[in-house]
This record gives C-alpha cells, structure tokens and sequence, in this order.
C-alpha cells in the first residue's frame, strides 16, 4: 500500500506503508546510526517524534525483546529508505514490520531518505504527519485536511508519559563482596532507559527506580546511597516541579550522576538555561571532548535541547565537557552540590560504549561519601 510523508512546510514524499496503517503526526528528525534501531525505536526519548534513520537498510538483523530499552515504542512513527524482510541472526524474532504493527507503529519505506534528512539538516526539524490515507489526486484538499494538526503539534507533558507509576526494584546481577551491602541507588525515571539499570546492577547495585515525580521527601524516606538522574524525552524547561525537585535532593549532599534530560533538569536547577537546537544530536558517532582526561570520545546521543554552558552561574559548577563540532556543553562538574552530569549516553547498548566508565566514577564517589559518613 501507497503511503506518503507530509511535512508542515508542505512537501510531500511518496513511498510505501511499512507498519500500520492510518495517520500519524509527530516532530520529525533524524538518527545517524548505522545499527542499533532496536534500541532507537524502543527508547522513551523519542516520545512524540517521527524518527528518521539516514543509514539506508534497517531491520536486517531483525527485532528481539532482549535489546529492547523499554517495553514500547514510543515514538509516533518511523521513517526509513528500505525496510529489511528476511532477517538474518540468530536472536532474531520477528521483522521490523511484524513489530511495528504488533505495536501499532504508523511508517513509511521507500522514500529518499538522504534528501529528507537534508532537508530537516537546512531547515531544522519540523512537524510532519505519515498516512495512508492521502489521496494524490486531490492533494490540495487531503493537505487542507492535515495541515492544521501538523503545525499546531508539539511535544508536550513527556515525561509524565513515559515515566513508572511505581517503584521497580531491581537487584545486583554481578557479585558484591562476602559481608558487604550492594550499593542502594535510587533511579529517578524521566524516561529511563533500561540499560541504565543494567549498568548499575552488573556493578553489584541494588536499583530503585522511582518516577518521575518522586519528592524529596520519599527519596529521604528510601535513603538511598547515590542518586541517578535518567534520560527522557521533552523540553526540560517543561518540568517546573521536578527541577525543584532535583534542585532539594542534590541540597542534601547526595552523590549524584545525571544523563541526557537529567543534565538539562540539573543545570536547570542549578540556574542555567537550555535551548532548543536546530536538528539535535541523535547518532552513535558524535565526538565530545572531555577537559580533565584531554581526551576526545565517541559518543550515543539523543537530544533536540542543550544546556547553555555560559549560563551557569559563576561558582556553580563548570562545564566539563564539549561537543568537538559544535562546541555546545556536553557536560558540567557542580562545585554546590557532589554531582556531575553529561548530555551524551554512556549506557549505550547499540553504540560505542567508550564512557561506560563513568559509572564506574559515579560509585566511587558514592563510596568514598559512603565512607565518610560511616556507612558501606
């Protein structure tokens, strides 16, 4: 079946249903990486977007449940130049489509890729809708018909969305030392991916993860001995409460390490501003400059804002990292409070996992304050 691409500035691509069908609107941007669309697909960043892969063949290793980072898609649909129908690896379970449509996801194959993904580079992401249900020959009046809900769309209330309703507890999968306690850290889920945890409980941690909304007050009543602040999906500025949240719990001195969307809620909290860039980073290749080890690494990314670096207040904390193409804060080192955090993802499952030692420095510190005040 025909099924076409509509962006609010009024193109209009051509290529075939892959998915289900129907329509669907959502903010379309594009993801560079080359593998990895099991990840991409199932991770709560995306909440609310139309996702482009640039790499032209996808789902050639098919889809299976163990490299999922949540249990959904939450994206509002997929873009992609040829959809792979006979899968081959061993772990494989079902095809792209087979998933997309058992998980009511509306896409679109076949179309150029290359020259979408140029377009949303010149002109930034836009607005854009995928459907079925657009007949070409009356093009002007089907456009009348979605126009308006393209261009009034906008990705609001995300986090709320895709947050627990509940605490998870999840327990240490690597051995912790004959008469010690595992590590209790306390994960507050602002669209956590699961390989987050996976990271903390192979290093011996027992997990807590703790919505969104979680106070400071239940986080005191949990005691945990770090905190981790997760990735998520949304403008930052959005989430009012949790920054003031976020800003309570790190005045208690709690060691803490934030990722993504936890980078942007602590500069937040901490007095800085964000903004939101042109076509976003979202890829596994983005090389970020880390100051203290001068060093340059490759990167897994996933975010349309930034925090603005020059905007943190003077003896608050300093930006730590950079983005070697841009320049925007890739990172920042408090001063007020025991935290750092960085915007890249260093948990990433489907991409370079170069900085996956950063949480390795992440319960050092939890350690060392553990020690401190006498505790594990």
């Amino acid at each position: 079946m025909q099924a076409y691409l509509i962006l609010a500035n009024g193109m209009v691509f051509k290529g075939r249903s892959l998915g289900c069908q129907g329509t669907t609107v959502g903010e379309v941007v594009f993801a560079t990486g080359m593998v990895g669309f099991e990840e991409t697909l199932t991770d709560p960043s995306y909440y609310g977007q139309i996702i482009t892969q640039t790499y032209p063949l996808i789902g050639n290793y098919g889809m299976n449940r163990q490299d999922q980072e949540s249990d959904r898609v939450w994206a509002k649909g997929y873009i992609v130049r040829e959809a792979c129908t006979t899968p081959s690896n061993f772990r494989s379970e079902e095809t792209l489509d087979t998933f997309l449509k058992d998980q009511g996801i509306i896409g679109i194959e076949g179309i150029d890729t290359r020259a979408l993904t140029r377009v949303l580079r010149e002109s930034g992401v836009m607005n854009g809708a995928i459907t079925t249900e657009f007949d070409p020959e009356q093009q002007q009046e089907c456009l009348s018909r979605l126009m308006p809900a393209i261009r009034k769309y906008a990705v609001t209330g995300a986090v709320a969305a895709v947050t627990c309703t509940e605490p998870q507890c999840f327990a240490p999968t690597a051995g912790v030392a004959q008469g010690e306690e595992p590590l209790h850290i306390a994960l507050l889920d602002l669209g956590c991916k699961n390989n987050i945890v996976r990271c903390l409980c192979k290093r011996g941690c027992r997990v807590t993860v703790l919505p969104g909304t979680t106070t400071p007050a239940e986080l005191a009543a949990l005691d945990p001995d770090g905190l981790m602040l997760s990735n998520g999906p949304g403008d930052p500025a959005e989430n009012v409460e949790i920054i003031a949240n976020i800003r309570a719990m790190l005045d208690t001195g709690i060691p803490a390490f934030g990722i993504c969307l936890g980078h942007q809620l602590t500069a937040l909290a901490a007095g800085a501003k964000t903004c939101k860039m042109k076509y976003g980073h979202r890829g596994a290749n983005q090389p970020v400059t880390d100051f203290a080890l001068e060093r340059t690494f490759i990167t897994s990314q996933n975010h349309g804002y930034a925090v603005l670096g020059n905007t943190l207040p003077q003896g608050v904390g300093r930006v730590s990292h950079v983005n070697a193409n841009d320049k925007t804060c890739e990172g920042i080192e408090y001063q007020q409070w025991n935290c750092f955090t960085v915007q890249f993802h260093p948990e990433a499952n489907g991409g370079p996992k170069d900085t996956e030692f950063l949480f390795d420095r992440f319960l050092q510190n939890v350690r060392r304050i553990n020690r401190v005040k006498g505790g594990r």
